[in-house]
């Protein structure tokens, strides 16, 4: 297990840089998700919420600004470069009430009963337990406090990341990970996500489908973002020869092509489910 850990931070590390340099551009396409989960745990002056595996933050600077004045934000990822991109966006942002700091969603070094809420934005999906972790949300949690997460739906609505993931599959570059395995699409559905809380003890769950929209100026510009961004994508194009590169881009911008406007410019459906319970 701590191998298989290690390696999912690895690779969230070797893209920290990447996604720093298109943290803007995501979060304009997430900030319906944000908006969701942020509403949905209803932050107050004075209280203090965790973000779990939050990347670069930006949700959880949204909760910060609404726990003011009193109330404060920790905001933590597992990949230390995540950790370091994420301290940089906070002070480029100046927020005085957030702490940032490096930890596992699985084992969280936050006393019991300690926050008033928890977020996670894409990041349960990629643990190698999920269940754990949202087992040491529930403990942190002040009695009747709330989590809000979000989790992608399933890959036929979410063609922005289902292309490349099948055209990488289909050429032999990666597996899809087994039933029960970390990745993008595991927990993608409504019944698994009230499975997952009512075995971890949560209270009335409730979940929401939003929808989201990716954009990008060409299939280049979108390759070069998928590049920056896919922990898989990069390693295993770096190991391809010249011949199985062209035929990997190949089949990319053919997966894609259906999303290509008039100007060249490609617009892709995403779909997300943001989930709220409560301790």
């Amino acid at each position: 297990m701590s191998d298989a850990r290690d390696e999912i931070l690895d690779r969230w590390d070797g893209v920290a840089g990447g996604w720093k340099a298109t943290r803007a551009a995501f979060q304009r396409t997430a900030q319906p998700v944000s908006d969701r989960m942020v509403e949905a745990i209803d932050p107050h002056p004075g209280q203090r919420v965790l973000e779990l595996a939050a990347g670069l933050g930006d949700t959880g600077l949204m909760a910060a600004e609404r726990v003011r004045p009193g109330g404060s934000v920790i905001i933590t990822d597992g990949a230390n470069g995540m950790v370091q991109a994420a301290g940089e966006h906070v002070a480029e942002v100046g927020a005085d009430n957030v702490e940032v700091r490096q930890m596992q969603a699985e084992w969280i070094d936050l006393p019991t009963a300690s926050v008033d809420a928890v977020l996670c934005r894409f990041g349960y999906m990629l643990l190698v337990d999920p269940e754990a972790a949202l087992r040491e949300t529930r403990r942190v949690l002040k009695p009747g406090g709330r989590v809000a997460f979000a989790v992608w739906d399933a890959p036929e609505r979410n063609p922005w990341a289902g292309v490349i993931r099948s055209a990488m599959q289909d050429l032999g570059l990666m597996e899809a990970p087994p039933p029960g395995q970390p990745g993008q699409f595991a927990l993608s559905s409504a019944p698994e996500l009230e499975a997952i809380l009512d075995a971890t003890g949560f209270d009335d769950p409730e979940i929401w489908p939003v929808d989201l929209t990716f954009e990008a100026a060409s299939l280049d510009d979108w390759w070069q973002t998928s590049l920056q961004t896919a922990p898989n994508l990069a390693p295993a194009v770096g190991e391809l020869s010249p011949a199985e590169h062209y035929k990997l881009r190949d089949a990319f911008d053919a997966g894609y092509a259906d999303y290509v406007t008039d100007d060249g410019s490609i617009r892709l459906p995403g779909r997300a489910l943001v989930a709220r319970a409560s301790a």
